[in-house]
């Protein structure tokens, strides 16, 4: 199996309140949005985020997994400054989301972060990070 990932799916409780989060308050475009069923957002190169109603996330996993939403996972979304993790915060926020950590200099990793949740409980880590950026391909590059 090749090392990569193309789709993330997600549980979503309710796939209206993530519409209007994503779509309506960060400005995001989805890929493809099916009412009632499933939005797909392009995130990265070759990287789709899906947010799949949690009924039909279950019975697309053959019924019965008890699967009602996300936990133990962080969604990165990394920035170049540590005001820019404040002001990615306040946007968020704004939009509806909750302020789970608000910024501040990190424990681990020389990192500068905020922890916010949306409105399904999706937690967000917005981070700086100068050890490490992405390039302009979308490849994560150390040192």
């Amino acid at each position: 199996m090749r090392q990569q990932v193309h789709f993330m799916t997600l549980a979503t409780a309710d796939l209206d309140a993530a519409r209007r989060f994503y779509r309506d308050g960060l400005g995001w475009e989805p890929l493809a949005d099916v009412p009632g069923e499933i939005i797909f957002f392009q995130v990265a190169p070759g990287l789709v985020l899906g947010l799949f109603d949690t009924r039909k996330f279950d019975r697309d996993l053959g019924g019965g997994s008890g699967i009602t939403g996300v936990s133990g996972l962080t969604l990165s979304h990394n920035v170049d400054s540590p005001e820019e993790v404040g002001a990615t915060v306040e946007a968020m926020t704004a939009a509806g989301a909750t302020v789970v950590k608000r910024p501040q200099q990190g424990e681990f990793g020389g990192v500068f972060h905020a922890h916010v949740r949306d409105p399904n409980g999706v937690v967000w880590e917005i981070a700086h990070n100068p050890g490490w950026h992405v390039d302009g391909s979308g490849n994560v590059v150390f040192g």
